[in-house]
């Protein structure tokens, strides 16, 4: 298991202390996060919470902070308006506040993606301190190779700063793409790039869609790329739509002892599902990420009552 990380330097002992305190919570001891995802209400709109094989209760979206709340998850991302609507009700989960978003609207044939702050690192603060919700992080999305690439980075490393001065852990969603990027989106050295660049802006994780091999099919063993060119910065996989639970399951597995990864970052994997269903997955996902669980150990938790 990996060890728990220092506190980047630069911040007050009191900052330092808070740090830490949010570092172990959301990685629940174990030095891997496992970050549930509920920024797709504004990412993919509602595309991911309705039709198909999508719960019913997804139409809802208090369905998210139902399965957080009765979930062992690390953390639960989400947009701060959504968490000041609902997180009243739900006050022991740990949420990380995503500070930037976009919808799919536009696509990057007509536009390079750019996606910015929707509130100041000050509003967030005033947020954490009266809301009374235990609020671990921050969240913020860079899309390198876009044309708004500049803009995006200088957020992000104020974002960052001013994060870790908070005591608030800084997670990165690194997505390369724009028309430099075109059909290399999941290049694995191109995503190393982008793990890299997390690490140079300071931040403690980065999500990153798992790269894909010459075939296009994921494989574990292209990670490590990503994982060193991180370093200190953990990297987290993006667990993509709905999927099998157990092909899930083995591919996580996969990402962290092949790949190297620390934990993974999944929303509609999770929230597409009914409660019932979502809280079980979440416990074999909990089972692999936090306490290093098998694949076939893990499975059992799908369904426990077989």
């Amino acid at each position: 298991m990996p060890k728990i990380a220092q506190a980047p330097l630069g911040m007050s002992a009191e900052s330092t202390r808070h740090w830490t305190e949010n570092y172990r919570l959301a990685t629940q001891d174990s030095g891997r996060l496992f970050l549930m995802a509920g920024d797709q209400k504004v990412e993919h709109l509602n595309d991911d919470f309705i039709g198909g094989s999508v719960a019913t209760d997804d139409a809802d979206p208090e369905h998210l902070f139902r399965i957080a709340s009765e979930a062992p998850v690390g953390c639960f991302a989400a947009q701060m308006g959504l968490i000041a609507r609902y997180g009243m009700d739900y006050r022991d989960t740990p949420y990380l506040l995503k500070l930037n978003s976009k919808t799919h609207l536009i696509k990057t044939a007509q536009r390079d993606p750019v996606s910015l702050q929707w509130q100041s690192m000050a509003q967030a603060h005033d947020f954490v301190r009266h809301s009374g919700l235990r609020v671990v992080g921050v969240g913020y999305t860079i899309y390198p190779g876009s044309e708004f690439e500049p803009t995006m980075l200088s957020e992000a490393a104020r974002i960052v700063e001013d994060a870790h001065a908070m005591g608030l852990l800084a997670v990165i969603w690194a997505y390369p793409r724009g028309k430099a990027v075109g059909e290399r989106e999941q290049n694995p050295h191109l995503i190393a790039g982008a793990a890299g660049l997390a690490a140079c802006l300071g931040a403690d994780f980065v999500k990153i869609n798992p790269p894909l091999n010459a075939a296009g099919a994921m494989d574990g063993t292209l990670l490590g790329e990503a994982v060193a060119a991180a370093g200190r910065t953990q990297v987290v996989c993006a667990g993509g739509s709905e999927t099998d639970a157990p092909e899930f399951l083995q591919r996580l597995y996969e990402q962290i002892h092949v790949g190297g990864t620390q934990g993974c970052a999944t929303g509609r994997n999770v929230h597409q599902r009914s409660q019932p269903d979502a809280v079980n997955f979440c416990k074999a996902i909990h089972a692999i990420v936090v306490h290093n669980q098998g694949v076939d150990e893990a499975i059992k938790l799908l369904n426990p009552n077989a």
